[in-house]
């Protein structure tokens, strides 16, 4: 049996800010998300509060990030409002934001948790 199709969607004026009126719910202490798009890949919007972060984990799949508001962070660098970030199949790494961000994340697979906050 085939798996059904999503429907094409469009949000309109999304890089100008048109994904702020966008409904946000629970991801990870200090780290909301707005799915986009659910299963594989998948497709959200992820809001990070001032000094939130995601413990180290392992890409399955490439992940793709582009910064919309405030900045992100791993062990490679920082990256401010309009960064694209590119992170791999077998990639690994942490993110925190200590002013807080919002980024377009896709990813083709869920990542695996290596460490968590304890």
């Amino acid at each position: 049996m085939d798996s059904p199709v999503s429907p094409p969607q469009h949000f309109a004026a999304f890089a100008q800010g048109g994904w702020q009126d966008l409904e946000f719910g629970p991801f990870r202490e200090g780290v909301e998300i707005c799915t986009l798009l659910a299963g594989e890949p998948a497709v959200a919007l992820l809001r990070y509060a001032p000094g939130a972060s995601v413990p180290k984990h392992l890409h399955r799949g490439l992940e793709t990030i582009l910064v919309l508001e405030g900045m992100q962070s791993d062990e490679r660098g920082d990256y401010p409002v309009g960064s694209l970030v590119l992170n791999p199949e077998g990639t690994v790494h942490s993110v925190r934001s200590e002013e807080g961000c919002v980024v377009l994340i896709q990813w083709d697979r869920p990542v695996e948790i290596l460490e968590d906050e304890t």
